[in-house]
């Protein structure tokens, strides 16, 4: 039988071996600072009756009855991916296998983890005769731009969704091992190949120059994570002999 599982925040007593607590599909589990909920959270930045979980099958929704927070549904595998629930919303249904519930309680940012059953996908068949649905972003992990592209995804992926990007000069760094001429100037070259392939920006014949790369760095991962361009399992090239052809310098 499908059920998600939560993890209330720890307490002192109980960070080593935190209670789980199993819903089956239908099931209901309420939480706030009051005694009588299923599961209290005895804080007083916590509403007395702060929200509701509940199990639908492989996934899960939860109601904010607090008057005034917004809670925040992170997915700690998707380098920054959330909702918000905000004020009074119910029923608001979470895609994310493990998910993390951030409440935020006079000072404090309390977490309520759940995780969800492992979701189905389609496995690759056969599908109608005709011409192959062209890539939405065609991009060659052998390259060097795209190992660029995964250093500077690299923080956000490791677990921190917030991290800073790194700069051009850690990139450098980064990428020394598996491409030992690695330097600002390939570099800065690949971010800006990046940008026009991946349509940001235009291209350099119309293209403004100089080396001003915050923005474009942060468009740059932005895309790369919301669309998976870039994987955790892609941190490999980091690590691995890539091409060495112009459109990877």
């Amino acid at each position: 039988m499908y059920s998600i599982i939560v993890v209330p925040p720890p307490t002192p007593e109980d960070r080593q071996h935190r209670t789980r607590i199993r819903l089956a599909p239908g099931e209901r589990l309420t939480f706030g600072r009051a005694p009588e909920n299923d599961l209290t959270i005895p804080h007083d930045g916590v509403s007395r009756r702060a929200g509701e979980l509940c199990a639908q099958g492989a996934f899960w929704i939860v109601s904010n009855l607090s008057a005034r927070q917004t809670y925040v549904v992170e997915n700690p595998e998707g380098a920054g991916e959330h909702i918000k629930v905000g004020p009074g919303r119910l029923d608001a249904p979470v895609p994310f296998e493990f998910s993390r519930i951030v409440l935020p309680a006079a000072g404090d940012l309390l977490t309520i983890e759940v995780w969800a059953p492992r979701h189905d996908y389609l496995r690759d068949g056969g599908g109608p005769d005709g011409d192959t649905t062209a890539p939405a972003f065609s991009v060659d992990r052998t390259k060097r731009y795209f190992a660029v592209l995964a250093a500077l995804c690299e923080p956000r992926l490791r677990g921190d969704p917030h991290a800073p990007l790194p700069t051009v000069d850690q990139v450098v760094d980064r990428l020394r091992p598996a491409w030992p001429a690695a330097s600002r100037t390939s570099v800065q070259w690949n971010i800006d190949y990046l940008a026009v392939k991946l349509r940001l920006k235009p291209g350099p014949e119309t293209a403004d120059t100089g080396p001003r790369l915050n923005g474009k760095k942060e468009s740059l991962v932005s895309l790369a994570l919301r669309f998976d361009l870039v994987r955790e399992d892609d941190l490999v090239v980091l690590s691995g002999a890539v091409s060495t052809s112009r459109a990877a310098r």
